[in-house]
């Protein structure tokens, strides 16, 4: 049987270290020994090499052999009821007599392997009454505390009573994973490190990914040798254990010089989780080597979890007296009786409670292009761009920030006014927006150690620093920082002020559409005083024109010039056109009011009735019309007359002199068109055609394409057919080639 060691020999430096595998380092801690069974068979897959240094068997005798077989059959019993009652990674501790000696023991499973990890048991029952009576007296002392801080000072406190550590921290992390000492007991003759901040790199992404698995973790030694793991060599070179969740795992190199660099002997860390997020960490620190009982470990990590369960109550607590404020603001604003004005923003921008609902020093409204401003605010130009750049830039309709620079760094130039901004998007399509601001606070932060210098770089390559001397930093253009209660007041009232800014658009097209409508009522009274001048009262002079010119056209007793008799008969010419344009012009107009019910028609009964209108015309030109069975059409029938009628004559006029008009009427049937369905008919003829880019503007109205010398009408026809169609909610199309023909198709909807 052949036998390897998983250990990972990659090289690891700062150039590849945040890709360093540190859950499979192949290696644990020697305070413990640990081995590997295969959750199938049993059988013992993987073991420590230090396994001899607590029992009476080697990894070479364990290797490959059933678990009872080795330990006894008791023993694997208890370890299946520990693991059958579910209590993996519980702070149930499992007590196993191995080969005579005893020890504590913990299980967890990764992938199909069961790993157990045992350490020696002290059985002196006084230390664990100390812990349990410390534990106790910390409950005591917890209810005493108020505000988070005061909680973390405790726990600090607390934890280092029961472990021992010369320095114990509590590490809070900001959004960006940098850290702060929020809290810390420490050995009086030692440098204390509270309000110290330390850059995110001091923990990189990976092990802070660790730090949400295992949420203990506990560094004897940190000169300590790693202790190789063996299995048995199958010819599998991905062979491996997954260490995530392990208490002995052995550390990072990277992380064990770090350790160095600070002067550390051991290291005991415990993770603060809240809302699924690494909130921080307990850090503790001693200057020489430490071990601690499973026991006292678990004693401590549940001063962990007291920061956890508490980390809502207390910001709760200390953020009420903000939100009480800023809802006490929020109310009087809500109370104002604004009108649907524009007048209505420059009273809620000269309300100060427009300030205090946020703790604002400045607030700008814009609506329509006016800016509304109070308090500390950047001019007018500044506050103009930084709302277009926020309807253009921010994807969200609300956005808020302590650090603007961050996002625009043009904003140098008024960070006095607005390092931090709230802001809320008032409408959809323009810049319309209001904006809370507040100013620059000059803030000192004192790193443990220049941040910029967290790698150092000597001729064997990059390193984490090792100096950890107090280094300030003043930081700029950062305002202090919105607080959730300040947000939320601030969403609040937006969402008020934008019913108020909908409600004022809405006011203001209502006063613009009744305008509107009275400027149209107008309109169409005049309109229509014109049409009752055009069709009655210059009709009279032109039939008198009509009169006088055929008296003088039918004297034959008296002998006029022929120049003269030329004139008169263009101006009896003229005078005809007029009048038929005025009659033509009375129909179009006429179609708008008419409010005739709509009914069955049968539109070849139509068409008949139109023939026989036309009959001297079409004769006079010897036109066939063709008229088949055409389907029945909802329509109003003295308006679909005049409709096939002005299309007939259309067809006639412009056909050629010296070919038969032929003008072919047919049903297309039901159509479907943009989710309706219409009856169509088509008019089409063998005329002299159109070219199809005048296939819009001839149905505009007095549109012509060809001159009066050339073709008479009055440029009415086919508008008025259009508003018929119109009328009956269908429309008109034609088609047109040039010596071809024209074709007119009508689209009738199916309900009507």
């Amino acid at each position: 049987m052949k036998i390897k060691d998983i250990v990972n020999r990659d090289i690891v430096n700062l150039t590849n270290c945040e890709f360093e595998p540190i859950h499979i380092p192949g290696s644990i801690q020697p305070h413990g020994f640990l081995i590997g069974i295969n959750a199938d068979s049993w059988k013992i897959d993987f073991c420590s090499g230090n396994i001899e240094n607590y029992i009476k068997s080697t990894y070479q005798s364990a290797l490959g052999n059933d678990f009872k077989s080795i330990f006894g059959e008791q023993q694997e019993i208890l370890v299946r009821a520990y693991i059958e009652q579910n209590l993996l990674l519980s702070s149930s501790l499992l007590k196993l007599e191995l080969l005579g000696k005893h020890f504590l023991c913990t299980v967890h499973k990764s992938n199909q392997t069961y790993i157990l990890e045992a350490e020696p048991s002290d059985q002196d029952t006084k230390k664990l009454a100390d812990v349990y009576d410390q534990t106790s007296q910390f409950l005591s002392y917890m209810n005493a505390t108020h505000t988070l801080k005061e909680l973390c000072e405790m726990v600090v406190k607390g934890t280092r009573e029961i472990t021992g550590y010369d320095r114990v921290m509590v590490y809070r992390f900001d959004k960006d994973y940098n850290g702060e000492v929020f809290a810390e007991s420490v050995r009086d003759d030692l440098e204390p490190f509270l309000g110290l901040h330390y850059p995110h790199t001091d923990i990189p992404a990976q092990a802070r990914e660790l730090y949400m698995q295992n949420l203990l973790r506990l560094i004897v030694d940190i000169d300590y040798t790693p202790v190789p793991i063996y299995t048995i060599d199958d010819n599998d070179a991905s062979k491996n254990l997954d260490l995530s969740l392990s208490i002995l795992r052995s550390t990072s190199p990277m992380h064990v010089q770090y350790l160095h660099n600070m002067g550390v002997g051991a290291t005991l860390t415990i993770s603060l989780i809240h809302q699924k997020k690494l909130w921080g960490l307990i850090a503790c620190h001693h200057y020489s080597v430490k071990n601690l009982t499973p026991e006292i470990r678990l004693a401590a990590q549940l001063q962990g979890h007291f920061i956890t369960s508490q980390i809502d109550i207390r910001q709760s607590n200390e953020e009420y007296e903000v939100s009480r404020k800023s809802n006490i603001a929020l109310e009087k604003l809500n109370a104002l009786n604004l009108p649907a004005k524009e007048d209505a923003f420059q009273t809620v921008i000269e309300n100060n409670n427009l300030l205090e609902i946020c703790n604002a020093s400045g607030v700008a409204i814009l609506f329509n292009n006016t800016i509304y401003k109070n308090g500390l605010v950047p001019d007018d130009k500044n506050i103009s761009k930084l709302a277009k750049w926020l309807s253009v830039s921010i994807t969200s309709d609300t956005f808020s920030t302590e650090k603007l620079i961050d996002h625009l760094p043009d904003v140098n130039d008024y960070c006095d006014e607005a390092s931090g901004i709230i802001y809320h998007s008032l409408s959809i399509d323009n810049n319309d927006c209001i904006i809370w601001f507040r100013p620059e606070s000059l803030t000192e932060i004192n790193w443990g150690g220049d941040p910029n210098k967290a790698i150092i770089k000597d001729v064997n390559g990059l390193y984490p620093r090792n100096s950890f001397k107090l280094y300030k930093e003043i930081v700029k253009c950062q305002s202090k920082i919105w607080l959730q209660p300040e947000l939320n007041a601030a969403a609040n009232y937006a969402h008020t002020l934008q019913k108020q800014f909908n409600l004022l658009i809405i006011s203001q097209e209502e006063e613009k559409y009744r305008k509107l409508s009275e400027l149209l009522k107008e309109t169409n009274s005049e309109l229509e005083n014109i049409n009752w001048i055009s069709t009655h009262d210059l009709q009279e002079p032109l039939r008198k024109i009509q009169m006088l010119s055929s008296r003088l056209l039918g004297k034959e007793d008296e002998e006029l010039s022929e120049n003269v008799i030329n004139s008169v008969q263009r101006m009896n010419n003229s005078a005809q056109r007029m009048q038929t344009l005025l009659i033509d012009i009375l129909k179009y107009t006429k179609i708008q009011h008419v409010d005739d019910s709509f009914e069955v028609v049968q539109p070849k009964d139509v068409l008949t009735e139109v023939l026989s209108d036309l009959t001297e015309h079409i004769n006079e030109r010897k036109a066939i019309i063709n008229i088949p069975e055409l389907p029945e059409i909802n329509g109003i029938p003295f308006l679909m007359k005049q409709l096939f009628s002005n299309l007939i004559q259309n067809s006639l006029k412009y056909s050629f002199p010296d070919k038969t008009p032929i003008v072919n009427i047919r049903s297309l049937g039901k159509q479907p068109l943009n989710g309706e369905s219409f009856e169509v008919l088509e008019f089409s003829d063998n005329g002299i055609g159109f070219d199809q880019q005048f296939a819009e503007n001839i149905f505009n109205i007095f549109s012509r394409l060809h001159t009066q010398e050339v073709y008479k009408g009055s440029g009415v026809g086919l508008a008025l057919c259009k508003k018929i169609m119109q009328v009956h909610k269908g429309f008109i199309v034609a088609e047109g080639v040039e010596n071809q023909g024209a074709t007119f198709r009508l689209y009738f909807p199916l309900n009507q």
